[in-house]
C-alpha cells in the first residue's frame, strides 16, 4: 500500500510526538546521596529565597575510555607511540559528548525553561545560571546553607540529588550538589614547625654552595643546597627556559609574595637573584601581595630552587553571602581550575598541587570525572603531581561515612587518582627515612592500574595478613615517589620559618622532573607527560629506595617502608643524574 505525502508527514509528526511523550522527566532515580552530613559540616539555615548560582553539568564524555587507552600507550616507554602526546583539539574530540547526550540534556533543560549560559569548547561541560528553587525542581532535591566548623565557611549544598532515569547514561556529575569540599575546607598539606629552629643567617650563607655530599645539617633543616645535593641537580643548568614551564596551583588567599621571594633568593640561592614568576588568576584568585600564605611561600619559593620560569595559577572563590540576591560562585575545587587549564593553547609541562581530601568525602561521580580530567592533562603532555597528605594511613577517628562508622584506613583524593603522580614524604639524610606523616594507602574508588601491579603485588606478598580488612588490596596504591618533607626553610613576611608537610615533597619532585623536561625539550624531544608507567618500569632504577620508617594512623602503626615500592614512600626519592640517562 502506497502512502500519500500527507500521510508520510503525519506519520513522521506522530513519531516525533511519541518520542517526546516517551521522555519521562518525572521518572527519576537518585544520582548520589549522603547517609549523614559530611564530617566537619553542619546544617545552618535554609537558602535565602531567590539565591542564584552557576550550576555545572558534566555530560558523559563519549570517547573517554579510548582517551585513557591511548594515554596508557603513549606513556609506556616500550610502546612505539611513546611520548606522542595529543593536541588540544584531539583531546577535545575524545572528551566531547555523544550527540544523543547533548540532545537529551538540552531537551530536559528546555522542559524546565532553562538554557545553557556557557559550555566548554568540547561541549562536555554546560553551565546554567539557576535560582535555588529552579535547581531543587531540576534535581529533585533540597539545598541548604551548611557551615564548615574549622574554617567557618558557609556554602550552598544538598544531601542528595536525582536525575531522570533517561539522563543517568548521559550525565556524569552535576555541581555544586553533594560534594561539600571547598577551597577553604580542603586540607592543605603543610604546617609550621616551630620546634625546628630556623637557620641563623651565618649558616645560610655557608650553605649556598652545594657540596658533593649532603651536609649533616640537612637532617634537621632543608635548604635549596640540601635538595640539590640530595637529588643530584647541583650541576644542571636549565637550557630550554623559553619552552619548559613549571606550574604551581595555589588556592584562595594563597599567593606568592615577591618581596619574600627576593629575600629567599638572596639568602638561599644567590645565583638565581632576579628570577621571577608569572601569575595567572582564576575565578577571583588573589595576588594582593599582603599577608602571603605559608603554603604559597613554600610552593613558589621551592619552585624557584630549580631556576625554572614558574607559571603560577592562583584560584579562589568569594564566600557565600547569606543575603545575596546575585549570582554566587559555589563551585568546588578543581573544576574551575581544570577547565581553565584544558581551555589553554599551552599548558605547563609540569604541574604540582598540595591539597586534598579524604577520598570518602568526595562523591564517586565527582572524583571519577575529576580524575578523568587529569588523564586529559596527561594526554596533552603534562606531568601532574599531588602531595599524598600529612595523615599517614588516615587522620582522626578514620570512621566511614556510610552510616556504619567502620574504622578503615582513609585514602586521600586526588592522590588516589591513577592518572596523577602522588608524592610522599621523607626526613633525615644519610640515609633518608620515611617521615611518619607521609600519606599512603590504597584507593577504594579506583582499581589498581596495570603499571603498578607487579610492584604492589610484591609488597602485598611481603605484608601477608597484616592490616587485613583495613584497606582495599585491589585499589590504586600510592604514593608513587617521595622526597624530603620536614624542616624546609622558607621566608614568610621577611623572616625565615621552618615548614613541613608533603606540600614540600610534591614541588620538590616536580622541580626535578621539570629539569628532566627541560633536558628533553632541549634535545628536541617532547615532554614526559604522564610518568607513572615510565617510573614503574624502565626508570625505576632512577630512584633511591627508602627502606625504613612508617606512616601510623587510624590507631595502628600503618604501613612500613621496605625494599621496593611501599605505601609510605613509593618507589623512593628521585636521582636526577640517573633519571637523566633513562629518559
Amino acid at each position: 500500500m502506497l502512502l500519500s505525502s500527507g500521510s508520510v508527514f503525519l506519520l513522521a509528526l506522530a513519531h516525533v510526538c511519541c518520542a517526546k511523550l516517551l521522555r519521562r522527566w518525572d521518572d527519576v532515580a537518585e544520582k548520589h546521596a549522603w547517609v549523614e552530613t559530611p564530617k566537619g559540616w553542619q546544617y545552618k539555615a535554609p537558602v535565602p529565597g531567590g539565591h542564584l548560582f552557576d550550576m555545572k553539568i558534566g555530560l558523559k564524555q563519549d570517547g573517554i575510555d579510548a582517551l585513557i587507552a591511548n594515554l596508557m600507550e603513549i606513556s609506556d616507554p616500550s610502546h612505539s607511540r611513546y611520548a606522542q602526546h595529543l593536541s588540544k583539539e584531539e583531546v577535545e574530540a575524545f572528551s566531547a559528548p555523544h550527540r544523543d547526550s547533548v540532545e537529551a540534556v538540552e531537551a530536559w533543560l528546555a522542559h524546565h525553561g532553562l538554557n545553557a549560559a556557557d559550555r566548554t569548547s568540547a561541549g562536555d561541560w554546560i553551565t546554567i545560571r539557576v535560582s535555588v528553587e529552579q535547581a531543587e525542581r531540576l534535581l529533585n532535591t533540597k539545598y541548604g546553607v551548611y557551615q564548615h566548623g574549622p574554617s567557618g565557611e558557609e556554602v550552598v549544598r544538598a544531601m542528595s540529588y536525582s536525575l531522570p532515569k533517561e539522563l543517568h547514561s548521559h550525565i556524569d556529575v552535576i555541581a555544586p550538589t553533594t560534594y561539600f569540599g571547598t577551597l577553604r575546607s580542603m586540607r592543605t598539606t603543610s604546617f609550621l614547625q616551630p620546634d625546628i629552629e630556623p637557620l641563623p643567617l651565618e649558616k645560610v650563607a655557608a650553605g649556598l654552595t652545594p657540596a658533593a655530599t649532603v651536609p649533616s645539617s640537612c637532617s634537621t633543616t632543608i635548604t635549596p643546597a640540601c635538595l640539590r645535593a640530595l637529588y643530584n641537580t647541583t650541576d644542571y643548568v636549565p637550557v630550554a627556559t623559553k619552552l619548559s614551564k613549571l606550574g604551581v596551583a595555589g588556592y584562595l588567599e594563597e599567593f606568592a609574595n615577591t618581596a619574600d621571594l627576593k629575600t629567599f633568593l638572596k639568602r638561599f640561592r644567590t645565583d638565581a637573584v632576579g628570577s621571577s614568576f608569572s601569575v595567572t588568576l582564576i575565578n577571583g584568585g588573589l595576588n594582593t601581595q599582603s599577608e602571603p600564605g605559608v603554603e604559597a611561600c613554600l610552593l613558589y619559593c621551592l619552585s624557584s630552587h630549580w631556576l625554572m620560569p614558574s607559571s603560577i595559577s592562583t584560584g579562589g572563590s568569594p564566600p557565600f553571602a547569606a543575603d545575596s540576591q546575585t549570582p554566587t560562585n559555589t563551585n568546588e575545587p578543581y573544576l574551575d581550575f581544570l577547565n581553565f587549564l584544558l581551555a589553554q593553547s599551552t599548558i605547563p609541562q609540569t604541574l604540582t598541587t598540595s591539597y586534598g581530601d579524604d577520598e570518602q568525602t568526595v562523591p564517586l561521580d565527582y572524583a571519577t570525572r575529576v580524575c578523568n580530567m587529569f588523564a586529559m592533562l596527561g594526554s596533552l603532555g603534562t606531568t601532574v603531581f599531588f602531595s599524598s597528605g600529612d595523615f599517614g594511613v588516615g587522620g582522626g577517628d578514620c570512621k566511614t561515612n556510610d552510616g556504619k562508622a567502620t574504622v578503615l584506613f582513609q585514602p586521600a583524593f586526588p592522590a588516589s587518582c591513577p592518572f596523577v603522580t602522588a608524592v610522599g614524604g621523607t626526613t633525615r639524610v644519610n640515609p633518608e627515612v620515611a617521615v611518619s606523616f607521609s600519606g599512603g594507602g590504597f584507593s577504594r574508588y579506583f582499581a589498581q592500574p596495570s603499571y603498578q601491579a607487579t610492584a604492589v603485588s610484591t609488597f602485598l606478598t611481603g605484608l601477608g595478613t597484616k592490616h587485613n580488612g583495613l584497606f582495599n588490596k585491589t585499589g590504586r596504591a600510592y604514593p608513587d615517589v617521595s622526597a624530603q618533607g620536614t624542616g624546609f626553610q622558607v621566608v614568610v613576611g621577611g623572616r625565615i620559618t621552618s615548614v613541613g608537610g608533603t606540600s614540600a615533597s610534591s614541588p620538590t619532585v616536580a622541580g626535578v622532573f621539570s629539569l628532566l623536561n627541560d633536558f628533553r625539550l632541549f634535545k628536541g624531544n617532547s615532554s614526559l607527560g604522564f610518568i607513572n608507567p615510565l617510573i614503574y618500569s624502565t626508570a625505576v632504577s632512577g630512584f633511591t629506595d627508602i627502606t625504613s620508617g612508617s606512616n601510623p594512623g587510624c590507631g595502628t602503626n600503618g604501613f612500613t617502608a621496605g625494599k621496593g615500592w611501599d605505601p609510605v614512600t613509593g618507589l623512593g626519592t628521585p636521582n636526577f643524574l640517573a633519571l637523566q640517562k633513562l629518559v
